[in-house]
């Protein structure tokens, strides 16, 4: 990775220091090598920088397409470890992307929502992460984050909002030697982002607020 992923943790970490009040939970549960998926609610754009900085392990990120809309925006966005995602069909040079990342042991990080949360309540999630994580059986690290939606308009920083990453313990989906349907694969999105939900506030968990794991 470039020079710029390791001044831009520098300085998000600074950031969080000075302008927010920024705690983690559950940093031990993150295994220190190995194969990893993150998967985590997203309310920011400062969720990425701020995962990086929280987890403690290098790791790239599968962000959408239009991020990379411009030549200096998509150094930046590469710079810190992210590659492109069209969103709301089969990717598959992305899914090979990632299949390479978790080859190699690395760390890889997802928002299944596939966006930010207007309301910081969770949206129904896409299936991508579910498939990337079967297709691989790559261990599953879910995170919940609350108080990023806070930082908008000119004077959030006055305010110093209080920013919580919650990390849970991995776990693998029970995938089973069939073919991954539609359905199964919505089953198993439902069991990951119920273990981020288990992770946040009641009034975060939105959609999956009343579900039950099946």
């Amino acid at each position: 990775m470039p020079w710029f992923y390791y001044v831009a943790r520098a300085t998000m970490r600074m950031l969080l220091f000075l302008l927010c009040r920024w705690q983690v939970r559950g940093k031990d549960n993150v295994p220190s090598h190995g194969p990893l998926l993150i998967v985590s609610n997203h309310l920011n754009l400062a969720d990425p920088p701020l995962l990086g900085v929280s987890i403690g392990r290098k790791m790239m990120f599968m962000a959408k397409e239009e991020l990379f809309g411009s030549r200096v925006g998509a150094y930046f966005i590469r710079g810190f470890g992210a590659f492109p995602v069209r969103r709301g069909r089969l990717d598959r040079l992305a899914l090979r992307q990632a299949d390479q990342v978790l080859a190699r042991g690395f760390a890889l990080a997802m928002f299944p929502e596939g966006m930010r949360s207007q309301s910081a309540q969770l949206r129904p999630a896409f299936l991508g992460s579910a498939m990337i994580a079967a297709r691989n059986n790559t261990p599953l690290l879910p995170v919940g984050i609350t108080g990023t939606e806070k930082i908008r308009g000119l004077t959030w920083m006055l305010r110093r909002p209080r920013i919580t990453v919650n990390i849970g313990r991995p776990f693998l989906l029970p995938v089973c030697n069939c073919k991954l349907t539609r359905e199964e694969l919505a089953r198993l999105t439902d069991m990951l982002m119920l273990r981020i939900a288990e992770l946040l506030p009641p009034e975060y968990r939105g959609d999956y607020a009343a579900r039950e794991a099946r």
